[in-house]
């Protein structure tokens, strides 16, 4: 009995490992697709213009794909965190968020965003109407992207800070206000904001970068040593 129980254990643990890898894998591929587009798209600012942008145009299939690929790999991600963090009484709120994270760059990558700041060439810098469902769809999965994160860096904040693991408190409190204050950043360029507008997509991929860093980490950390962050989780 305890070696079929042994067995289980063992298949269950290396299917969490294969999970948590998600999260190593997805936040790199996601950053390095957007920033060899950025750089290599034609016409395209990557300082002004969001990343969202690179799914318009010809090529916009390369950045639809981004959004899919890494939004299933963050989904995965977000079930290897719940089972690594589960125990009875346990709060479920830092993979809940991470998986909302998840749907929202499905969300992105299924639903088109509006023309913005001036891309593709020839579209106004600001539309004052949504043009299409599509859009308005884009920018409401937006929220568990820009918010949902933030708030996952928040929750693990308090949990690290309980377990002891002071570094990695300050690390996850500080990466979930750099989300924030940079994404409202870019939020005022795109918005075509005085001195912001041509460093809105400046902004928003600190924002991106910053959060998917903090993901990528966290799953290294939580590979390394699940059984201590896990009992400090249920705590």
């Amino acid at each position: 009995m305890n070696k079929s129980m042994n067995k289980h254990y063992n298949m269950d643990a290396m299917k969490t490992k294969r999970l948590l890898k998600c999260g190593v894998i997805g936040g790199p591929f996601f950053v390095i697709t957007f920033l060899i587009e950025g750089v290599t798209r034609a016409d395209y600012n990557w300082l002004r213009h969001p990343v969202s942008s690179l799914a318009l145009g010809d090529s916009g299939w390369v950045q639809v794909a981004n959004f899919i690929i890494t939004g299933l790999l963050m989904f995965a991600f977000a079930i290897g965190l719940w089972c690594t963090l589960r125990a009875p009484g346990g709060s479920t709120w830092g993979p809940l968020l991470v998986a909302l994270f998840a749907i929202g760059l499905l969300g992105a990558g299924i639903f088109l965003t509006d023309p913005v700041s001036g891309y593709p060439p020839g579209t106004p810098d600001l539309h004052l109407e949504y043009s299409s469902n599509s859009a308005r769809l884009h920018d409401l999965f937006g929220i568990p992207v820009f918010i949902g994160l933030p708030l996952a860096c928040f929750v693990f904040w308090r949990w690290f800070a309980r377990l002891g693991e002071h570094g990695w408190a300050i690390y996850s409190a500080v990466s979930g206000f750099v989300m924030l204050v940079s994404f409202v950043l870019a939020s005022l360029g795109f918005a075509q904001a005085e001195g912001l507008a041509d460093f809105g997509g400046l902004f928003q991929r600190i924002s991106i970068i910053v959060g998917l860093g903090w993901v990528t980490l966290l799953a290294i950390h939580l590979l390394r040593a699940p059984s201590k962050t896990a009992r400090g989780m249920s705590g």
